[in-house]
């Protein structure tokens, strides 16, 4: 049974230049910090590092919850992140946009005021 994500890996070439990213992004320090595998706990999820792989916007877009899309949105962009995906309302309020972190991936923020963690099982 799937229960909701968990963890999205993004591949990352150089893991300092990574961590130091996704550290200001998240506002937060990683859990585990190791050669093979930076790992944060983000509201009870994780993002993971990896330092193999080939990164870039084509595969998997993960979005993580905001309060406020825009706003969120404008603070990627001041970071210099590029824009791949622009702000859009989907329908029911909900609105979605996704940058480029530094290697290509695609980082995607979604607000949904009819999710309720609390009610997931």
């Amino acid at each position: 049974m799937i229960r909701g994500l968990r963890t999205i890996k993004y591949p990352t070439p150089d893991l300092a230049k990574g961590k130091a990213w996704y550290s200001q992004v998240l506002e937060l320090e990683p859990y585990f910090d190791e050669p093979f595998y930076v790992g944060y706990n983000v509201g009870g999820f994780e993002l993971g590092l990896v330092p193999d792989d080939t990164p870039g916007a084509d595969g998997a877009v993960a979005y993580w919850g905001v309060d406020d899309c825009a706003a969120a949105l404008q603070r990627l962009t001041a970071m210099g992140a590029p824009i791949l995906e622009p702000l859009q309302d989907v329908g029911g309020g909900i609105k979605i946009a996704a940058v480029a972190d530094p290697f290509g991936n695609s980082f995607g923020i979604i607000e949904n005021p009819h999710f309720n963690p609390a009610e997931v099982r």
